[in-house]
Parts: C-alpha cells; sequence; structure tokens
C-alpha cells in the first residue's frame, strides 16, 4: 500500500517484484538443501558431537539439515506432530532429535560404548 502512495503502480510493481523474488530465493535455497541431503546416506553425519553442539532449541528442519547435510532417520512419531529423528557418525555416537511440528524441542547425545581392550596372553 505504501508503494502505491509513493510511487503509484511503479511503487505496486516494484514492491511485487521484490517479494516474488524473495519467495523464489526461499524456494531455490529449500531445493539445494534437500538436494544435497539426498545424496547423502540416511542418518549419517560426519561427527555427532559437534551436531550436538550445533543444536538449539527451536531450530526449523530446513536449518537442521543445513547442518547435518543428510536426512535423519525416524525412529518414532508422524510428521507434523512429535517425532523423533536420528543421526549418527561413523564411531558409533548418535543425537536423537526430538521434533514438534518441525521445529527442535530437545535431544540427547548417546556415545558409543568404548570397545573392551583386548587382555595380553599370560
Amino acid at each position: 500500500m505504501g508503494g502505491w502512495w509513493a510511487y503509484g503502480a511503479p511503487g505496486v510493481a516494484l514492491a511485487v517484484t521484490v517479494v516474488v523474488f524473495w519467495l523464489l530465493l526461499q524456494f531455490s535455497q529449500a531445493m539445494r538443501t534437500l538436494r544435497i541431503a539426498s545424496q547423502r546416506p540416511v542418518g549419517l553425519v560426519p561427527s555427532a558431537v559437534m551436531l550436538n553442539a550445533r543444536l538449539h532449541p527451536g531450530l526449523r528442519l530446513p536449518q537442521v539439515l543445513r547442518l547435518t547435510l543428510s536426512l535423519g532417520r525416524r525412529v518414532s512419531g508422524t510428521p507434523g506432530e512429535e517425532e523423533v529423528l536420528v543421526w549418527a557418525d561413523e564411531a558409533g555416537h548418535e543425537v536423537q532429535v526430538t521434533m514438534v511440528a518441525g521445529r527442535v524441542q530437545q535431544w540427547q547425545l548417546q556415545r558409543a560404548e568404548a570397545p573392551a581392550e583386548p587382555q595380553a596372553p599370560t
């Protein structure tokens, strides 16, 4: 409305152009994130400990996908309600993320147990 009052029809055209450009940027970013995540193994991250350090409450699912660069393995729940997704690393550590309505509610790091050291023959 301000574009119309200040500049008339060209102001409205500029405002609509800016909004459409912003929407296209958001769509492009979402598609790029999903394309990258779809090309990686499901639920695998380079370091679960680093993922644990970078998570915080309220983080949206697309932001989590940008952090992990892979889709999470669903353990329980249904999309749109409370669901639990898991990402693990090669060492066996895993992060369980509880999401409610597409936002991180809580998460927990579960470290892999250290393998028992072999005993020297006596």
